[in-house]
């Protein structure tokens, strides 16, 4: 009897490390968080669940369910926790009433791709974190395929490409997809899509061994050649592309838009660009790096301090601050004081297998430079199969540019389907 009793607590305990994420749900309305307090409701269709539960137009959402709206990182997070059959309750201000609503909103609609299977899957890392991964296959093939993982870059965005998801970024994933003839494979960075956690505290650890669990998991399924796996990168992607690789034995590597000095060494320099953008002196420009930007980042990466503690300490900084106190780009500031510290330059000197690395002329946010050094590594190592492509007009976000400053100041750019088949040609080359 007692060993029975073991045996079903044994299975009973299974099966919650099991339980298989929630899928999130969608606002299906435009709500935009500005400053102060709240989130704006912008605009709702007429038969969404929001406007019959009595939201309307012009409304601000003080809360979601148990999270009060004071930041972007806030709503980000609030966004993200909203799950399918769970009733979410809501805080509304309008004029000078508050009242409350409770709605149970519609799931977001799964991603699909013709002549492609798409499965919504999930891994554990090693912090407990459960994050959803999404794998597609080209239908109607039994041999094991060359596969592709997939990194996304910085910011707490969604790697899925779900009907009504628009950008030059999505359509360069559903172009890796359907036409490399590829397993595909994308993980959900904690806190983000249907993803356990909270991106907005989530540290570089903790994304970096979501990742590792999700390579693994590729690498179990039968239909997966594992002597042809590709390690994709964009952004900070990029960046951890060479280190994945040299981990799990990738066949090969390709970075879009990457760096390869330390993150204290990119913020100054792009703090100079976008100084220069915005139209200041040189002499000015000077005077902002020495009394501003160089104090700010080293107490952020070397000293290892948050923005608050900084301006605390100085507070003539606050006018020249564009982040938030206690993040940056969405993120905690134990994610950059992880990642200053991290080796990513030296990867790039033991990694063995072909590289190619792709940079747009117009990417205002990283430094043609660098790309150039990692080239000079390659070469100096003798590195026998790399490649570095300056893609003419290309932005940072897979957009064309006449200059840096159109993308900079938000204009409107073009898409080239030629820079997503360049990933494509580059991936179908290295597994030949």
């Amino acid at each position: 009897m007692r060993l029975l009793i073991l045996i079903l607590f044994s299975m009973l305990s299974t099966a919650v490390i099991a339980q298989q994420l929630t899928r999130r749900a969608s606002w299906e309305a435009s709500i935009t968080y500005e400053n102060g307090l709240g989130a704006k409701v912008i605009s709702l269709p007429e038969d969404s669940k929001l406007m019959k539960a009595g939201v309307k137009t012009g409304d601000i959402v003080l809360k979601v369910n148990d999270i009060h709206i004071v930041s972007g990182e806030t709503w980000t997070t609030a966004t993200y926790s909203l799950r399918e059959s769970e009733e979410t309750t809501l805080l509304i201000r309008r004029g000078t009433a508050t009242f409350s609503v409770s709605v149970m909103l519609n799931p977001l609609p799964l991603e699909k791709h013709v002549n492609h299977d798409t499965y919504y899957e999930q891994v554990t890392s090693d912090y407990g974190i459960a994050h959803r991964v999404i794998i597609t296959k080209p239908k109607g093939v039994d041999e094991p395929l060359p596969a592709i993982f997939l990194i996304q870059g910085l910011s707490c965005s969604s790697i899925e490409t779900y009907p009504g998801r628009t950008g030059n970024w999505p359509e360069t994933i559903k172009t890796v997809v359907e036409q490399s003839g590829m397993v595909v494979m994308r993980v959900e960075k904690p806190g983000v899509g249907d993803s356990e956690g909270d991106c907005a505290s989530a540290d570089f650890h903790m994304e970096i061994e979501g990742y590792r669990a999700a390579v693994r998991f590729l690498k179990s399924k039968s239909y997966v050649d594992t002597t042809k796996i590709i390690v994709y990168g964009s952004s900070m992607g990029s960046a951890l592309a060479p280190k994945l690789a040299n981990e799990f034995g990738a066949a090969g590597v390709i970075s879009d838009g990457t760096f390869f000095k330390t993150w204290y060494e990119h913020m100054l320099e792009i703090e100079r660009r976008i100084r220069q953008m915005q139209g200041d002196d040189e002499s000015v420009i000077v005077k902002k790096m020495n009394e501003i930007y160089i104090p700010l980042y080293y107490g952020m990466l070397i000293e290892k301090k948050s923005y608050r503690e900084i301006l605390d300490q100085y507070p003539a900084m606050k006018d020249h601050m564009y982040h938030s106190p206690n993040h940056m780009y969405g993120r905690p500031m134990k994610y950059y004081h992880q990642l200053q510290d991290m080796d990513l330059a030296g990867e790039w000197e033991k990694i063995k297998v072909p590289v190619r690395i792709l940079y747009g002329s117009n990417d205002w946010i990283m430094s043609e430079f660098d790309n150039h050094m990692i080239i000079k590594v390659l070469d100096k190592n003798g590195h026998e199969d790399h490649q570095l492509l300056i893609y003419p007009g290309l932005d940072h976000w897979n957009t064309i540019h006449e200059k840096p400053e159109d993308s900079f100041f938000g204009k409107p750019g073009q898409w080239d389907p030629q820079t997503a088949k360049t990933i494509v040609d580059w991936a179908k080359g290295m597994v030949e």
